[in-house]
């Protein structure tokens, strides 16, 4: 069981209009695995407490700094309260890393498969590949409404990496749901799908329609918590 843990804000970025990357250093080493995630508690002066978990988005590095990318949520008690009120040099109170399923170590292939906001365990994935410079081993498929809503857009880019947009064209493929010719499984590889109930159930087909087996597709879904 790990214990929380205070973390000092130094670092805020904007990724999308609605989502922000919150860099956080903690007393010691993060030791964190990709795929991992944190929960993050407020406390109210009156005593009343609120947490939601968020992924890791930062690749492990031995260092005490992380990187968690928050989506706002309208009326989410912890997404606003970090978009609207937190600033450089605020403490928060932290847990983790937790998880020990839905990791990937760099040692072994693996095929990504995002939907939205769903990216940001995966991008610890890849940013690991990419630092222990096995890019060989991943490769990722993000789905996204519209060029505005990819998060890491600046980033992300690279042979590894296939985006699709499924409302707003931004690519020459044609604005669309994810379909099996967006995705390049590779021999004796582990899946990854993270996003939206619909979109987890949805990716995990089009992956075992493509020969990959059940029991090497991991899962990780997510609502709408805030």
């Amino acid at each position: 069981m790990t214990e929380w843990q205070t973390a000092t804000v130094v670092g805020i970025r904007p990724e999308t209009a609605r989502a922000k990357t919150f860099r956080l250093a903690l007393p010691g080493p993060t030791n964190h695995r990709p795929g991992q995630h944190y929960v993050v508690r407020l406390t109210a002066p009156d005593g009343y407490r609120a947490q939601r978990s968020y992924s890791v988005a930062s690749a492990p590095d031995g260092s005490s700094e992380l990187e968690l990318t928050v989506e706002r949520l309208e009326g989410g008690e912890v997404s606003t309260f970090l978009h609207d009120v937190v600033v450089i040099g605020d403490e928060l109170e932290v847990r983790g890393p937790i998880g020990g399923w839905f990791v990937w170590d760099g040692e072994a292939p693996a095929v990504l498969v995002g939907g939205g906001s769903g990216l940001v365990p995966l991008m610890a994935m890849l940013r690991h590949a990419r630092r222990l410079g096995r890019s060989e081993l991943v490769r990722l498929v993000v789905s996204v409404r519209s060029p505005a809503d990819l998060l890491y857009a600046g980033e992300l880019p690279g042979p590894e990496t296939t985006v699709v947009y499924s409302r707003v064209a931004g690519s020459d493929r044609p604005p669309g749901r994810l379909m099996a010719a967006d995705l390049d499984v590779l021999p004796d590889a582990t899946g990854y799908v993270c996003g939206s109930s619909g979109f987890a159930d949805a990716a995990s087909r089009i992956l075992i329609d493509l020969g990959q087996p059940v029991d090497r597709i991991r899962v990780e879904r997510f609502g709408p918590t805030g």
